[in-house]
């Protein structure tokens, strides 16, 4: 792997210290608490494995052993995070089930549940997103594997104050009520600071430039980066990890051309760049539902389609609304957002095209290349 560019190299470029998701911690959590019911001792610390394979230890802050159940704790350090969870106590309460129930999850105190569409979890679900889930499902298999257990459980994650800590979060807005979401899709904590970025990123095109790259490309994470790679089988140092920073990786190009530039996101980040926002950020621009309705009206929404549109829970759930109907929401999106990125361009010569993902990675919208 080369270590001028590429993700990695952003992340030390930063200089500071990542952290662990909510995920994370409830997958070790549970892992800790699976094998005590199994075997009679709290492993500690407990080593899990990670999505992309990093053995992260964590130290228990919490344990407790009955007949049918476990539990165990972890406090979650977010490294150099400013993170509203940094600090805040993680547990998975583990309980016996008859053979062939599988895993159930539970959303214990200070874990929301889901109350509207739109979310990549049904109604009624507890907050845990689909990674963290699979991750506590492959530990508990692993557990029961080395332990002689069936692997049929229900697992219930709470986090203590995590009622108090949501309402800083946009869980009340998007209809997760009860508590925090429990998150990740890596395991670890990507350290936000604005200046150290947007520093790894300029050095993120220079190390392409310096290599002879002609085609680079801007992903929000490391799904894009997935789905980019696969599209164009791109070198590990053509993939600019510009998180939120959409404008900072425009202004620098604009700057210091290249032939060809695609942005590659999720369908709601890359709805706010098409509606004009170049900070991403959650705290700094959200998705705009009325512009929405309004760039479905123009690829053929029907006026009772985009008044849904317009009311819609979130982006996905609007963009789900246009699937259905056959509108292509998600193109109009990839196609403004190239607009805007070429008006931030201001007529240097670097072709874009824009690629619109959901949260498994699947492209919901594309836009055709185009220049100055």
């Amino acid at each position: 792997m080369s270590s001028g560019g590429g993700r990695d190299a952003q992340l030390k470029h930063t200089g500071l210290r990542p952290g662990w998701t909510t995920g994370a911690c409830a997958t070790a959590a549970t892992t800790a608490a699976y094998t005590a019911l199994l075997a009679g001792d709290f492993p500690d610390p407990v080593t899990i494995t990670l999505p992309k394979g990093q053995t992260p230890s964590f130290a228990l802050a919490a344990e407790e052993l009955t007949a049918g159940a476990a539990m165990a704790g972890i406090v979650k350090d977010a490294g150099d995070d400013p993170d509203v969870t940094h600090g805040a106590l993680v547990r998975s309460t583990v309980r016996l089930l008859p053979a062939g129930s599988g895993v159930v999850f539970r959303a214990g105190s200070g874990v929301g549940t889901v109350t509207l569409p739109g979310l990549p979890l049904e109604v009624g679900e507890p907050a845990i997103n689909p990674v963290p889930r699979q991750m506590m499902r492959d530990h508990v298999a692993r557990v029961a594997a080395a332990h002689g257990g069936t692997g049929d459980v229900e697992i219930t994650v709470s986090v203590d104050h995590g009622e108090e800590l949501a309402r800083s979060t946009w869980n009340p807005r998007i209809g997760i009520l009860g508590g925090l979401s429990i998150l990740g899709t890596t395991g670890i904590v990507v350290p936000y600071s604005c200046s150290a970025w947007i520093d790894s990123i300029r050095r993120g095109v220079d190390v392409a430039r310096a290599g002879g790259l002609t085609h680079v490309a801007g992903c929000t994470g490391s799904t894009s980066e997935r789905t980019v790679t696969e599209l164009y089988e791109l070198p590990e140092i053509a993939l600019l990890d510009m998180g939120d920073f959409a404008g900072a990786v425009l202004k620098y190009v604009r700057q210091h051309p290249v032939d060809r530039l695609t942005l590659c996101g999720g369908f709601a980040k890359l709805s706010k760049l098409a509606a004009g926002h170049l900070d991403l950020h959650s705290a700094r621009s959200q998705v705009d539902k009325p512009f929405l309705a309004d760039l479905a009206r123009s690829v053929g929404a029907s006026e009772p389609l985009a008044a849904e549109i317009a009311a819609a829970n979130t982006g996905l759930a609007a963009l789900r609304l246009c699937e259905a109907a056959g509108v292509p929401l998600g193109d109009a999106v990839a196609a403004r957002a190239r607009d805007e990125a070429l008006s931030v361009l201001r007529g240097a010569p670097v072709t874009v095209d824009v690629v619109c993902i959901d949260r498994a990675g699947t492209m919901v919208g594309r836009s055709a290349p185009k220049g100055p």
